[in-house]
């Protein structure tokens, strides 16, 4: 079991990034299931969920809303992602705890993954997908997400949830 934050995009949202990718089927790709498409705001592995939603909350409580935008297409060595944009998000995810693995922050949505020794297998979807841009909308709610895997398939379930009501300076 692992534990991470996230900001869950709106519906409308999910369907327009669905709209983008059509029926993929691109035998390098391993493609996210459209129920996992999150914002992570931070990962801690291996932990006690109790524990880990009491602090969140804590380091929360101050936290307001923050408009939020997905953009192109990037990708990690392995990973083909939306870029995410938004006013406050680097600051939500600090408070969150990114950057305690010790690299930094970069704020995306994981959309597929791929053998690491064959970059060029997602080349074609970044090329795609450079002109994407979502709808802007305001995220006013944090989560904190249970992943279990079970026959080598990722399971996430939201255990708890965080109101981001702080007044915006």
């Amino acid at each position: 079991m692992n534990l991470f934050s996230a900001l869950i995009p709106p519906d409308d949202v999910l369907d327009e990034i669905a709209e983008a990718l059509g029926a993929p089927e691109d035998g390098d790709l391993r493609w996210s299931r459209r129920e996992h498409w999150h914002v992570t705001l931070g990962f801690y592995g291996e932990d006690d969920a109790d524990d880990r939603g009491d602090r969140l909350a804590g380091r929360l409580a101050d936290a307001g809303p923050v408009d939020v935008r997905l953009e192109k297409a990037a990708t990690f060595p392995g990973v083909l992602w939306l870029s995410v944009s938004g006013t406050g998000l680097h600051e939500l995810a600090l408070k969150a705890g990114a950057e305690s693995e010790g690299r930094p922050y970069v704020a995306h949505l994981t959309l597929a993954r791929f053998p690491r020794d064959r970059p060029e297998a997602a080349s074609a979807w970044e090329e795609r997908l450079a002109g994407f841009t979502s709808r802007t909308w305001t995220a006013t709610e944090a989560v904190l997400i249970r992943s279990d895997r079970e026959h080598d398939v990722a399971h996430y379930r939201v255990i708890r949830s965080y109101e981001l009501h702080h007044a915006r300076a």
